[in-house]
């Protein structure tokens, strides 16, 4: 006997809401039961964040239809670009109505100092403190638009592990595909305005898509059949037979109707292209015995690499191991402590940064693909208009003469993609590339570096697309160990399942596993968490002594230069004596930290056994 259907504890109901002029959604249903774990895919511009909000309640309401809640059902909606306000990241996730103890616990569970103010995070921090406190406030429904941007692939295994535990429904907008294989038992389609729904996991997405683009293809073959015989049949006389035959003409015009539908809902297209640069030496890079620290932090330690012509390399590891810092010595751009780095020959080296530096606020889109000036860019050798071009990468003509700063994160990545693809490479960098994209782009661009004649170097924290690309895989841990492993992020894992223990980033330090294999099911009732952590109070020491650790060198090389001027004595001693004070102190406190840090290192690995 068939179990009865649980009711949903949020549903929206034939919504349907227009953008101006165009309709964004047509006789939208969709429904989220207790604690059922559901993604909501579909291309760039669909409306998949607006529904969201439709969801939330929050900002946007549709122009008919109903939206659903269970009465006292709560309610947590985090945003692409979520807001981190408050005295320090305890009053943020408290902000809410969550608990001390709860907002505590999961700001731990993402690595944050609980004392750490809001202002100057990065955006991996925000993104962490934003679903720290959307898990603290232990809601009903959790509705996460892109929650997986700008986080490292330990954050994401932490968000895997926290929805796991949680007894909320969830709706996710990502692209992260084995983010979304790993959590997800729904899918949400939304496509030609409205929602299609599969009652699997997302892994089995792609096969059930080709079936229903089979099936509407074989469905306008036969649409254009019948349109075919139709205007044949009004070809031969339609006004002789008005009379007896307008319903007929009525009938051939609907078809139109629909024709014309059908054409215009066809996905948007994005050309994406690179031209070689002519063929590189087949050395490109090869490094012996790499060593870099900055003060007491080691950032790798007698590495050695060599890197041939077509290779894809990807580079992978906690944020603020050192993954930048690593690229930017392979390229020659910084100088290593110890080792040598040789490049190539008839390098032609194209990159696209994750903080996306290239972008000046101020500049236009027509501006910053046109840096020599005029209307055309030079294009794979060919001159093409610059609003021909920018269409190839799904940019409007309007869009040209506006700012930079009117771009999505998307937008702005698909512009220096532009301009990167642009101009002829061998070999090109890519760091966090991912970021923003949606899923139908990175399909393409993985094609396209698929293709890609020269040589590649990747820096993602997307599993699947590394996986799909990489030739071989560097590790970084954040304590200097650097391996690299032949294939992706999975062949890393098997390989080294240990390398990335007690790894540490910007954060602090995560004692990480390699995360579930499979779609995690809602657990009927959730396991308690095992204690494998050090307390707050030694977490908080821990991730204090690593700002310190960082911060210490350039304080003490501050201090130090200005007691380097011989005359500050006898022209103030004063502040002679204060500099010499603070001088014995901040080496005084390096120490004691570099002490404690190694004792609570220890501690920690102790209690992870």
């Amino acid at each position: 006997m068939a179990s009865p259907a649980r009711a949903p504890v949020l549903a929206l109901k034939d919504v349907r809401l227009a953008d101006g002029a165009k309709p964004l959604f047509d006789g939208v249903d969709l429904a989220l039961e207790p604690r059922v774990r559901a993604c909501l895919v579909g291309r760039n511009g669909a409306g998949k964040s607006t529904l969201l909000k439709i969801l939330a309640g929050q900002g946007v309401e549709a122009d008919s239809g109903e939206r659903a809640a269970q009465p006292g059902a709560k309610i947590v909606y985090v945003s692409q670009e979520p807001e981190i306000t408050g005295e320090n990241l305890l009053a943020y996730c408290t902000a809410g109505g969550a608990e001390d103890y709860e907002a505590h616990a999961t700001l731990a569970d993402f690595g944050l100092d609980w004392q750490k103010g809001t202002d100057g995070l990065s955006g991996g921090e925000r993104r962490r403190a934003a679903l720290a406190r959307a898990f603290a406030e232990q809601p009903d429904v959790l509705l996460l638009d892109e929650p997986t941007n700008h986080l490292d692939i330990f954050a994401i295994q932490t968000l895997e592990e926290e929805l796991a535990n949680s007894k909320c429904a969830a709706l996710i907008v990502s692209h992260d595909r084995a983010f979304l294989n790993r959590v997800t038992q729904r899918v949400f389609w939304l496509e030609h305005r409205k929602v299609r729904r599969l009652d699997k996991g997302f892994a089995e997405f792609e096969a059930w898509t080709e079936q229903v683009l089979a099936a509407e293809a074989d469905e306008e073959r036969r649409l254009n059949k019948k349109l075919e015989q139709e205007n044949a049949w009004l070809a031969r006389g339609v006004q002789g037979r008005r009379a007896r035959n307008e319903g007929r003409r009525r009938a051939l015009m609907d078809l139109r109707a629909q024709k014309k539908d059908l054409q215009s809902e066809k996905r948007g297209s994005m050309t994406l292209a690179v031209e070689s640069a002519g063929t590189s030496g087949k050395r490109v890079v090869e490094a012996k015995g790499l060593s870099k620290a900055f003060g007491e932090r080691v950032i790798v330690e007698n590495f050695n690499t060599r890197i041939l012509r077509g290779d894809r390399v990807a580079l992978v590891g906690p944020n603020g191991a050192g993954k930048t810092t690593l690229v930017r010595l392979l390229l020659g751009e910084i100088e290593p402590d110890a080792g040598t780095v040789i490049l190539g020959t008839n390098l032609e080296i194209a990159y696209v940064d994750q903080n996306r530096m290239a972008l000046s606020d101020k500049i236009t889109l027509w501006d910053f693909l046109t840096p020599g000036g005029g209307d055309s860019i030079i294009v794979r050798g060919q001159t093409k208009h610059v609003a021909g071009y920018a269409k190839e990468f799904l940019f409007t003509e309007a869009q040209l003469r506006q700012p930079v700063t009117s771009l999505s994160g998307g937008e702005r990545n698909r512009l220096l993609l532009a301009r990167a693809l642009a101009s002829p490479t061998n070999l090109m960098v890519l760091d966090e590339p991912t970021n923003d994209l949606d899923m139908d782009t990175l399909d393409l661009l993985e094609e396209v570096l698929a293709d890609f004649e020269g040589t590649l170097i990747l820096v993602s924290h997307d599993r699947d697309f590394i996986d799909r690309l990489a030739t071989s895989t560097i590790a970084m841990n954040g304590h200097g160990k650097v391996l690299e492993t032949p294939g992706g992020w999975s062949d890393l894992i098997d390989q080294a399942p240990d390398f990335f223990k007690g790894a540490r980033g910007a954060a602090g330090d995560f004692a990480t596993g390699t995360g579930p294999k499979k779609p995690a099911p809602a657990p009927a009732a959730p396991p308690p968490k095992k204690s494998v952590k050090l307390s707050y109070k030694d977490q908080r020491r821990l991730e204090e002594c690593e700002a310190l650790i960082a911060a210490s060198p350039k304080i003490i090389g501050d201090l130090e230069r200005k007691l380097d001027d011989p005359n500050l004595y006898a022209k103030d001693p004063a502040g002679f004596d204060k500099i010499m004070k603070a001088l014995d102190k901040a080496r005084a406190d390096l120490a004691q930290a570099e002490e404690d840090w190694l004792a609570l290192e220890e501690k920690k690995e102790a209690l992870a056994g």
